[in-house]
């Protein structure tokens, strides 16, 4: 019996790949078509996973009727002890990914995330937030549709710069499939994963983010997440307080992330197993979740009651403290998820409860608290995120509310400016910086990371045997290349390195010269800040600034220490100034 017949998926791939060879800008366009409908559903199927295991298992007990309020002692811990046993046993790193690494594979060459990374992650998030821990469901939607562009990219063998459009687009289809708000995804692929809005990635993701609303929409039909009574603002009076709303949102952004962070690292330092970190903050959550279910899980009920002025004084304070707390725990301690829908909850308690203080002290110039809580969800969660132009948008399409943009615009670049003066960072850029990857700098970094050195490394260093007398260490080093000469070991390791300012030191070792010789490892600099020929330009370019050196040695690998060659600061320069500036020409053309 004769074999079925298989899809040829080798010759399909061949053909696919020629004709993007010569069409490239077109089928980009189409991949981004594609890899929209594919996002789309891939966050549909999260937040549809996600709604039944909130309401199958952290709210399950504490619902009307007759809730029990030892449901979250229950379903947290064992829940936090089923998400760190995952952890542990099926990620790549034994952590929990969200943006943060969408961010890491875009920037670092090399890196990609395959579509298991992306569903296993996915998968983990969906049970932290099922069983009640306080994170959102933006990280997890974002790696997911980052996952799913890698995946297609690889799969097409596409170039780096063709995959990291896809990976935008991805980025933003997810973010329009699962808010409904497809400007504010384009927007925030590029604002937070991309950096700049150069043209050529900004059409795949506007099609991609398009892409994945209309799958949203034939779905769920269009209906904001948020719905919002009219508001309208009482005064113009009112603007210094949304810039003072602004100021005070940047503080909570700021110690939100400080503080997450410094569980984060507590947990770590302590003897306690990664698997077990979970189980415990799920403990520890479960004690506020008590007397507070609200905090449990993404939260946008209380969102939403507070974006209503529904909610009094008193308990949107509580909230805002209980919400802080379970969700700094919830990270700290591993769960997995995303600090989007967090963010907004706090903005939404921190500014309801702050327009109805304002309305008692000016009660004729005060709009209603509602006002002040949509203008708060802005604030706080473009702080966190890093990401103020794409929050209000994202805002403002969840919520429908246009009447109120220019005071989420005042009080989100006014937070922004404050939290730059106490020196904050975007939740994202604190969790790369954690890895030892700062991007939160000037972007050219960006550029210059997935440059290798050995691009520009010249390899006829000057040398000179460490056991060499002085005499041929003075005759040398006058003609050496930038005054310096590196001093080898037989076997060719790095020494240290004499300068050429070290001449009057060598004339008096000669004077003083006696029975014993001195060599030319006796004067030799030991402290050599040394690269290696995978260290990037970026690397390169911060050694030489904080060495003072015009010069640096390169080694084969950090253990051996064998010199192969040095790079010039110059050619540095000149290597980061044609990246970029091919970057540049790259970004604004279309061929």
């Amino acid at each position: 019996m004769a074999a079925p017949p298989t899809f040829p998926y080798a010759a399909a791939r061949r053909r696919i790949v020629g004709w993007l060879g010569g069409h490239r800008d077109l089928g980009l366009l189409g991949l981004a078509l594609v890899l929209g409908f594919a996002s789309a559903y891939a966050a549909i199927g999260f937040s549809l996973a996600v709604a039944w295991l909130e309401a199958n298992i952290a709210f399950a007990g504490t619902g009307d009727g007759d809730p029990w309020w030892w449901w979250p002692l229950l379903t947290l811990p064992l829940g936090g002890l089923v998400v760190g046993l995952a952890i542990a046993r099926i990620t790549r790193d034994g952590r929990p990914e969200g943006v943060a690494d969408v961010i890491d594979a875009y920037v670092r060459p090399g890196r990609r995330l395959s579509l298991r990374e992306g569903a296993v992650h996915a998968a983990i998030s969906a049970g932290s937030i099922g069983v009640g821990a306080s994170v959102g469901r933006e990280g997890p939607v974002v790696h997911l549709g980052a996952s799913v562009a890698c995946q297609i990219g690889g799969w097409l063998r596409l170039d780096r710069d063709s995959v990291r459009i896809l990976i935008g687009c991805g980025v933003a289809a997810a973010i329009a499939a699962s808010f409904n708000a497809p400007i504010a995804g384009v927007f925030f692929a590029l604002e937070v994963v991309i950096g700049n809005y150069g043209l050529r990635a900004f059409a795949p993701i506007v099609i991609a983010s398009v892409a994945g609303t209309m799958i949203s929409r034939a779905h769920f039909g269009d209906f904001p997440a948020f719905v919002v009574p009219p508001h309208e603002m009482a005064s113009v009076w009112e603007f210094p307080a949304f810039a003072l709303l602004g100021a005070g949102a940047a503080v909570i952004a700021t110690a939100f992330v400080r503080t997450a962070e410094a569980l984060r690292a507590g947990a770590a330092a302590t003897r306690l197993p990664a698997w077990a970190r979970p189980a415990v903050g799920g403990l520890l959550i479960a004690a506020i979740a008590v007397f507070f279910p609200e905090v449990m899980g993404v939260g946008y009920a209380s969102t939403d009651s507070a974006l209503q002025a529904g909610l009094p004084l008193g308990m949107m304070l509580a909230l805002l403290a209980a919400k802080f707390a379970a969700t700094v725990l919830s990270i700290g301690f591993g769960f997995g998820g995303g600090v989007f829908s967090p963010s907004l909850y706090l903005g939404a308690m921190y500014g309801g409860a702050f327009g109805l203080i304002a309305a008692q002290i000016f009660p004729a110039l005060a709009s209603s608290h509602g006002v002040y809580a949509l203008v708060g969800t802005t604030a706080v969660a473009g702080a966190v995120l890093g990401a103020p132009i794409s929050t209000i948008l994202m805002v403002f399409e969840l919520t429908g509310s246009y009447p109120l943009t220019a005071a989420m615009m005042v009080a989100t670049v006014v937070g922004g400016v404050v939290q730059f003066e106490l020196k904050g960072r975007s939740w994202f850029h604190t969790q790369l910086r954690q890895r030892g990857r700062d991007i939160s700098g000037d972007r050219v970094a960006l550029v210059t990371e997935g440059i290798p050195v050995r691009t520009v490394m010249r390899a006829d260093p000057a040398t000179v045997a460490a056991d060499a007398p002085l005499a041929v260490v003075r005759d040398r080093l006058p003609y050496a290349p930038g005054g310096q000469v590196y001093v080898v070991e037989a076997d060719g390791r790095l020494r240290g390195v004499i300068r050429l300012e070290a001449l009057a030191e060598l004339v008096d070792a000669e004077e003083g010269e006696g029975e014993a010789p001195v060599t030319a490892a006796d004067i030799a600099s030991q402290a050599v800040p040394a690269l290696t020929p995978d260290a990037s330009l970026e690397e390169a370019r911060r050694r030489l600034e904080t060495s003072g050196a015009s010069r640096l040695p390169v080694v084969a690998d950090t253990q051996q220490c064998r010199l192969v060659g040095q790079v010039d600061a110059r050619d540095v320069l000149r290597a980061m100034h044609r990246a970029l500036r091919d970057r540049v020409t790259e970004q604004e053309g279309h061929g």
